[in-house]
């Protein structure tokens, strides 16, 4: 997959770079992490390959939400930017990878929102969504997510420690925190 014809296809170089720029480092660091968890755990039997490309793509949609402070002018609301991101990549596929089955990599999108929504928190917090579970299933996708975690896209430089990562899954409940913590044990 080449990931970066779809990046450029979606975030040209010579609009919004700034954007561009959060997108690519943010995803780089998602990716280097994801890398280091699959090395590190060969008995995990990950598809290395598939973890960094679909890191590099998990956050594609933001450039369709609006989030200022992220250079991000579009207009969905940034919690809908995983479903966005599997919305466009299914969309570049059908144009331009008519052959390519693009369903994995658009699942990591629509996934890696927190621990993964479900159905319960999306309707309880009355978020913008469908009232559907939007979990990583794969351990693929759990790397991806569990990786994301530990990275902001307001502070590019700065890995977050394991408590600051905790801390900013609060805001979806503490089923989430339950989560990453399993997947701290797992993957850390």
């Amino acid at each position: 997959m080449d990931y970066q014809k779809i990046i450029d296809y979606y975030f040209p170089e010579e609009t919004n770079g700034e954007l561009r720029n959060i997108l690519l480092t943010h995803s780089k660091c998602v990716a280097a992490m994801a890398m280091e968890i699959c090395l590190k755990h060969p008995e995990l039997n990950t598809d290395c390959a598939f973890v960094y490309e679909a890191a590099m793509l998990h956050d594609i949609g933001i450039v369709r939400c609006n989030a200022e402070g992220i250079h991000c002018f579009g207009q969905g609301p940034y919690i809908r930017h995983g479903m966005m991101g599997a919305k466009m990549l299914e969309e570049y596929a059908s144009k331009f990878l008519p052959c390519t089955d693009i369903a994995p990599y658009a699942r990591v999108c629509a996934r890696h929102t927190g621990t993964g929504l479900t159905a319960k928190t999306i309707k309880a917090q009355g978020l913008p969504l469908p009232e559907q579970d939007f979990t990583p299933e794969t351990t693929e996708e759990q790397i991806i997510c569990y990786a994301d975690k530990f990275f902001s896209k307001t502070k590019l430089d700065k890995r977050k420690t394991l408590g600051e990562a905790e801390k900013s899954l609060m805001k979806f409940g503490k089923d989430g925190v339950e989560v990453f913590r399993k997947w701290h044990e797992t993957f850390g």
